[in-house]
């Protein structure tokens, strides 16, 4: 996953003036939330249930691995993409890859796995059959683990 036209989703921000050091770059920290931001847009994209109904059932989305890997650093009022996909469905778990782009160029790869638990006691639950259909429906590619 290293292209652009390797994401259905892509959600555009611009580089902040707090968000760069004395580098003159991002700082590594708010790719991390460039994810996050990324991944709540993708989400909502869904219409599958967000984090107030999931928590309202009792049932959501824990996160349980983030990994950042730079390529090239963004800057200064640069228009970013970043790129969210689905890649795995567990049994309850979900993979997801995330890149972000400045224009074609590659900066930033990353993964995210979220688990989906019991609310109360943080027990792994499976996936729904509803998300798993919904999210496989969205993505220009298989998901591993569907099929």
């Amino acid at each position: 996953m290293s292209q652009r036209t390797d994401f259905a989703f892509l959600h555009t921000l611009r580089v902040r003036w707090a968000e760069v050091d004395l580098q003159k770059v991002v700082f590594n920290g708010h790719y991390l939330t460039y994810f996050d931001v990324a991944f709540t847009e993708y989400w909502r994209g869904t219409g599958l249930p967000g984090p107030l109904e999931q928590h309202a059932a009792g049932q959501e989305l824990y996160a349980r691995k983030a990994t950042i890997e730079y390529h090239a650093p963004a800057r200064f009022d640069d228009l970013i993409e970043v790129g969210v996909r689905c890649v795995r469905i567990g049994s309850s778990s979900m993979r997801f890859a995330l890149a972000i782009f400045r224009e074609a160029e590659l900066l930033i790869t990353g993964e995210l796995v979220y688990v989906f638990a019991e609310s109360a006691t943080s027990t792994p639950q499976p996936v729904p059959a509803a998300w798993r259909q919904r999210l496989a429906s969205i993505e220009k590619q298989p998901i591993e683990g569907l099929g």
